[in-house]
């Protein structure tokens, strides 16, 4: 299985896939039960233990999208302000230096507001474009810290440039680091496994109770659903839009 294939399925189709193969292997194991009547005798703590594993699994795997969500959100908010920092000390120069400096900022931040905004298949041509305007920036930076009159000025704007070229890095690691397809894997084999253990559960007298057996299964899909659509910031209802938002301002005050 290709190691990113949850990240690049449409989740609320893995999702729906999900709930009908849980309703099958429901069907499937109440019938089992049914030709064999005594095969589900002493099986409680085998079915305790199981669903107790998919709670467990569910909850790690949640606060472990959820802390990598919480990590992308705060990354982006610290480009913003570094980018910001950055466009402030170019004040420092003399009125030519700085319109220079101001518009290739104003470059590079419109590459960066693309870089999110635009699909995947580009999202490296943008990243190619920011790296282009970051190096004119850091040339003309280290060009100027040449002339002495400059030295305050550059103590304060290389610095600057240099948290600000390097939050890409980060922000880019974190975007690439997801849960991995095996954990997600494990949950739908888990998940399908107690819908089966579930329905084969049920006495041989009864029947099915559609309602109950329905709910568990959706309700086990919808954390599922948050767990990946947390883990998918660029897309999906659970995503990144507000603190974009911040880039975007930030390149509206330029002129």
């Amino acid at each position: 299985m290709n190691i990113s294939f949850f990240h690049t399925v449409n989740a609320w189709l893995l999702c729906s896939i999900l709930f009908v193969l849980m309703m099958t292997a429901s069907i499937i194991g109440f019938r089992t039960r049914q030709k064999n009547p005594l095969a589900g005798e002493n099986l409680g703590p085998v079915e305790g233990s199981l669903f107790a594993l998919l709670g467990l699994l569910l909850a790690f795997t949640f606060g472990m999208a959820g802390s990598r969500y919480d990590t992308r959100r705060s990354v982006m908010i610290e480009e913003v302000n570094n980018i910001g920092t950055a466009v402030l000390r170019a004040d420092m120069y003399d009125d030519s230096s700085r319109t220079g400096f101001r518009k290739d900022f104003k470059k590079y931040i419109e590459a960066r507001v693309a870089y999110y905004d635009i699909n995947d298949a580009k999202m490296n041509a943008a990243k190619v474009l920011a790296s282009k305007y970051a190096d004119s920036l850091w040339a003309r930076a280290a060009s100027l810290s040449k002339n002495p009159k400059y030295l305050a000025a550059t103590n304060q704007m290389i610095p600057a440039l240099n948290a600000m070229i390097d939050i890409t890095t980060v922000r880019e690691a974190s975007m690439r680091t997801k849960v991995p397809d095996i954990i997600l894997l494990l949950l739908f084999v888990i998940s399908i496994s107690c819908s089966c253990l579930a329905g084969f559960e049920i006495p041989v007298s009864k029947r099915i109770n559609w309602i109950t057996v329905a709910g568990f299964a959706l309700l086990t899909v919808l954390v599922i659903y948050v767990i990946m659509d947390l883990d998918q910031p660029r897309r999906g209802f659970i995503n990144l839009d507000a603190n974009q938002k911040l880039m975007k301002d930030l390149l509206q005050s330029f002129p």
